[in-house]
């Protein structure tokens, strides 16, 4: 018999007990392994993302619906969808409560990249193209129709970041620029040239935002003060050579995680710029570009690797929690934990949920 906590919800209201109150699903395997009952039970408890509860995530499905590689995973606000884009020009849509795939999309001229949920609304999402134009779409998933384009960057689109307070987000290019845009007119709304490529991301608040820039500093903006550039920059080198891929902030507004297409990711501090811990000992030879990720509460980080395991450190203690195997048969390129439930998804032409276990 196997128990898993299937919808664990996040109660972000108390973020010094970080406690979290759960709906209990008992999945029952008979010995054969060909069926599969579902039993429910609701049950508040006062659970953390500990060490042990890392340890004890299994992958509770699979699903194989790509030919080609995964390259964003998302989940909306709420925790109740995720959405995923992949090199074969697929959107596909996850309904996280039923735990079922609910169907795919296509966009097969332009490609499909960088997929983000907006604020508030599960209903719609912005992504980039990775084919012919370097256009940022709004789409409407309910009748798969756009309701707006984005257009000003004039190379592709490597990083994207929403507002987690309203319309607003921003997109980083090829092109050396940072523009900000507003869900709700396609004209941008700022512009920062930067004297290389640049990823950025919103902390939780959606005032400030990060910039890492040519894979060697970050530099912080105020939102409501943008044109008078950066109020803090910080400089932090790797002792390889390595491109910089993602950059995000842990939920506590504490953080700032690096993503590298190199054997290691990077935890600063948000304030200082100080190197608080660096990561390795996981598989990239081939310098692909692995997305990292905060746990929720702020407590771990994550990462995939070539070899298809995930790897868990302590973001306070630097130690290294877990090496968990999901049988991935690729890199994990992406791997996002849910904002409001206890599973997280990891994807390499496969996508995967994953659930805490305990096996009798």
């Amino acid at each position: 018999m196997r128990f898993s906590l299937n919808t664990a919800h996040l109660v972000n209201d108390d973020k010094q007990t970080e406690c979290i109150t759960v709906k209990l699903v008992f999945f029952i395997t008979p010995p054969d392994k060909q069926r599969l009952f579902k039993i429910t039970a609701d049950c508040t408890v006062g659970m953390k993302i500990t060490d042990s509860v890392i340890r004890n995530f299994r992958v509770a499905r699979t699903y194989r619906q790509n030919s080609q590689k995964v390259n964003c995973v998302d989940y909306s606000p709420n925790g109740e969808n995720a959405i995923s884009s992949s090199d074969d020009d697929c959107i596909v849509l996850y309904d996280i409560q039923e735990g079922r795939m609910k169907r795919t999309l296509f966009s097969k001229k332009y490609g499909v990249d960088l997929i983000r949920y907006t604020h508030g609304d599960a209903q719609q999402v912005v992504y980039s193209s990775n084919k012919i134009n370097d256009t940022i779409r709004y789409l409407s998933l309910s009748d798969n129709k756009y309701i707006r384009y984005f257009s000003g960057h004039m190379a592709r689109v490597i990083s994207l970041s929403m507002s987690p307070v309203d319309d607003t987000f921003i997109s980083g290019s090829l092109d050396k620029t940072i523009r900000i845009w507003d869900l709700r007119c396609p004209d941008c709304q700022g512009l920062a040239n930067l004297l290389g490529n640049p990823v950025c991301s919103f902390d939780p608040d959606g005032l400030i935002f990060a910039a890492g820039v040519e894979s060697q500093a970050i530099k912080l903006y105020d939102l409501r003060a943008f044109d008078k550039g950066p109020f803090a920059s910080f400089e932090t080198r790797f002792n390889r050579a390595c491109d910089w891929t993602g950059l995000k902030f842990s939920n506590d507004g504490k953080q700032i995680l690096i993503s590298t297409n190199g054997g290691m990711i990077r935890v600063l501090d948000a304030i200082s710029g100080s190197v608080l811990h660096t990561f390795s000992g996981y598989n990239n030879s081939r310098a692909i570009a692995l997305e990292a990720c905060f746990t929720p509460d702020s407590q771990f980080v994550m990462i995939g690797s070539e070899d298809g395991r995930v790897h868990v450190w302590s973001s306070e203690s630097g130690m290294k929690v877990a090496v968990l195997d999901g049988k991935h048969p690729g890199p994990i390129n992406t791997l996002q934990f849910n904002p409001r439930y206890m599973t997280f998804a990891s994807a390499c032409t496969n996508m995967n949920f994953w659930l805490p276990c305990v096996d009798d």
